[in-house]
């Protein structure tokens, strides 16, 4: 079974001359350049038309799998407007008609804060207000002045909910779970956060626009081996 960790080994060459040869010319490997990532796509570029300026997304820091794009629809049974989140491939799709689906990359919950099943999209936010649940406060008491009771974290850029926020339920009942932005290009593709889905600010704002209200949000299972931490 593989367990997804990479072993490197570093050999060391020994020049070898004989009695009567000239010693060799030592021989020098360039060390290979990472191939460059493409230039990004225009909608990937400053937003200024928002409350808070969104910067750009730097150049060759987005992967092409991570890129916001239209595909066929993975998911052709599910009715349009819903949500399906793949956390092994760190990707979103929203089903836009049984042919076609938007694709994004996102991050999901670390281990331990790693979830699965169907809410309802119950409602969404434009730069929420982050009021962070007494569970998370348990963990890390320094964020109770973000809590309920003191009035949250308003939004803005340093609100770690982001430009928008999708509320997720179940059964009426808030789950606490949410599909949000704030996203760094760097996270995508990793498991990182307390069990949100993570997007980048320019994709939920995305997202946010096609949104439907009480449709199905599906994060699906888990197929990675357990114990072996966030596989990044």
């Amino acid at each position: 079974m593989l367990n997804r960790r990479n072993f490197v080994a570093f050999g060391a060459a020994a020049s070898l001359a004989a009695c009567a040869s000239p010693v060799p010319e030592a021989v020098t490997r360039a060390a290979t350049a990472p191939a460059a990532l493409p230039q990004l796509p225009e909608f990937y570029g400053p937003i200024t038309d928002e409350p808070f300026s969104i910067p750009a997304i730097p150049e060759g820091s987005l992967a092409p799998e991570y890129w916001r794009r239209e595909v066929a629809n993975p998911w052709p049974d599910h009715k349009p407007g819903t949500i399906v989140v793949d956390p092994d491939a760190a990707i979103l799709h929203f089903v836009k008609t049984p042919q076609t689906a938007m694709r994004y990359g996102v991050s999901v919950g670390a281990e331990g804060f790693a979830w699965e099943g169907t809410a309802r999209l119950q409602f969404c936010r434009k730069w929420p207000r982050w009021n962070v649940p007494d569970v998370m406060i348990a963990r890390r008491p320094e964020l109770a002045r973000y809590s309920v009771a003191n009035g949250g974290m308003a939004g803005g850029l340093d609100n770690p909910l982001g430009a928008r926020a999708l509320y997720l339920f179940d059964n009426g009942v808030d789950t606490l779970y949410r599909v949000h932005g704030n996203a760094a290009p760097f996270e995508l593709g990793k498991a990182v956060s307390s069990g949100c889905i993570r997007m980048l600010d320019h994709d939920v704002i995305d997202l946010h626009k096609r949104a439907i209200h009480g449709a199905s949000v599906i994060v699906l299972a888990s197929m990675k081996p357990t114990g072996l931490g966030p596989v990044y």
